[in-house]
């Protein structure tokens, strides 16, 4: 069995000394070549060539950007028998993917569940979400796909701020996410006038200020602590929305509650619209929204459509 592991240094939890035990661990079941990576883009890269090569297996060690970088790679040429099956070893911050596959968060301890897992036999396929984006210049990006979750608003917004603070050298720890969403909910965004209209099948949403779509459950994680707007949201399903159209404070409480609860329940009649298992969403916005995609932000976004492509990945877990 051969393979290849992407390592991202740079990610939250990810070291040369958890590497060294990945790499010795593994290497008595995979033939594993290992690649740091170096830049933007090069996860994507080679996963693409791990595919040329016709590799069993794409492991990666770094967090949930890396992974959603990787798979990008794999699927460049759309889904196939030819895609090497997907092994990923949380080394970031919230470590959303593996989780929600199953796998501990510790990367030791979920190393082991991976050897487990081969040893078994035990692999599966996923569902993937598949997202079209357009600019606010009406300039439309070659679809992208994704694993967990996209958002417009201000869990966008939040991952924007973020990404600012690692850059100056910050770490993503959990009270500096707690922080950065109140200051963000109180000072940043706008919470009066709603900028997303959302589309699913013959519903349409008007007066739309956050829409969370959601792939897998649960959302995030704060510390070990799940967020989960939408706790039936599975890779074996279409996608799940969760679109909130009121932002006051005590409406922001009660969803707020609600999401650490991982309440099941459905819409309410002003403040939240919620649906499950759905094959296709769009999303306009106007102004253009910030989007984050996996966790990853990315510029602000006029037009967005999100559809679930099922049996699109394998994985070990």
């Amino acid at each position: 069995m051969r393979g290849l592991l992407i390592v991202n240094l740079h990610a939250t939890t990810t070291s040369p000394r958890v590497t060294d035990v990945l790499v010795h661990a593994l290497a008595d079941e995979i033939e594993l070549e290992v690649v740091r990576t170096e830049h933007r883009g090069h996860a994507r890269d080679l996963a693409e060539r791990a595919r040329r090569e016709r590799l069993d297996l794409l492991c990666t060690l770094g967090g949930d950007g890396t992974i959603n970088e990787a798979v990008n790679g794999l699927l460049a040429d759309g889904i196939g028998d030819d895609v090497p099956d997907l092994v990923t070893v949380p080394g970031g911050s919230a470590n959303v993917i593996p989780r929600s596959l199953g796998l501990s968060p510790d990367p030791v301890e979920a190393t082991g569940e991976i050897l487990e897992a081969l040893r078994e036999g035990r692999r599966r396929r996923i569902g993937l979400g598949l997202i079209t984006m357009t600019d606010s210049e009406g300039v439309t990006a070659e679809p992208h796909w994704f694993l967990a979750n996209a958002g417009l608003g201000i869990d966008a917004e939040i991952i924007a701020a973020m990404e600012e603070q690692r850059s100056a050298g910050h770490d993503a720890t959990p009270s500096r996410y707690l922080r950065t969403t109140l200051r963000q909910y109180f000072v940043g965004t706008d919470r009066r006038h709603p900028a997303l209209t959302v589309q699913a099948g013959d519903e349409a949403i008007d007066g739309v200020f956050l829409a969370i779509v959601q792939n897998t459950a649960p959302w995030t994680y704060l510390g070990s602590k799940a967020i989960n707007p939408c706790p039936q949201a599975s890779y074996d399903a279409g996608l799940d929305l969760f679109a909130v159209r009121r932002l006051g404070l005590p409406a922001a409480l009660r969803l707020a509650r609600r999401m650490l609860a991982g309440s099941p329940a459905g819409s309410t009649k002003r403040s939240l619209t919620v649906l499950h298992d759905q094959p296709r969403i769009q999303i306009s916005a106007d102004p253009a929204t910030r989007l984050q995609v996996d966790g990853e932000g990315f510029d602000p976004m006029s037009r967005v459509t999100l559809e679930c492509k099922p049996d699109a990945l394998g994985v070990v877990s």
